[in-house]
């Protein structure tokens, strides 16, 4: 069921579909639905949100601007060790803010996300 006026669905570049499924099913088991060679989706019952990934030499990075997509874990350590399993980068290593603590990673396709735990 789709609610008016709220997010609905988010899009990412990605030059090499293949490895960002690999990364993000070994990591936070998403699933996903391939239409056509350039574009692959995933759905909200995995990874709370709908969305998916465009074949692209671009990426998503806080440094130009884009939005910052923030996961969020019981096990932050845990977490962190998975991503670097998998061929991600912790471009920005594990801090405390007010209420929890976060680290940045990119994924394989050097797309920027971060994990925060209150815990």
């Amino acid at each position: 069921m789709n609610t008016h006026e709220t997010i609905n669905y988010v899009e990412f570049p990605c030059c090499d579909l293949n490895k960002s499924k690999a990364f993000f099913t070994a990591v936070f088991n998403w699933q996903f639905t391939d239409y056509g060679p350039e574009y692959t989706a995933f759905s909200k019952e995995h990874s709370g949100l709908d969305g998916g990934f465009f074949q692209a030499n671009l990426k998503s990075d806080v440094t130009t601007g884009s939005a910052l997509i923030v996961f969020y874990s019981d096990d932050l350590e845990s977490t962190e060790k998975k991503i670097k399993q998998h061929g991600g980068i912790i471009n920005e290593a594990t801090f405390s803010f007010p209420g929890g603590r976060r680290f940045h990673f990119k994924d394989p396709s050097q797309n920027e996300f971060a994990v925060w735990s209150d815990k």
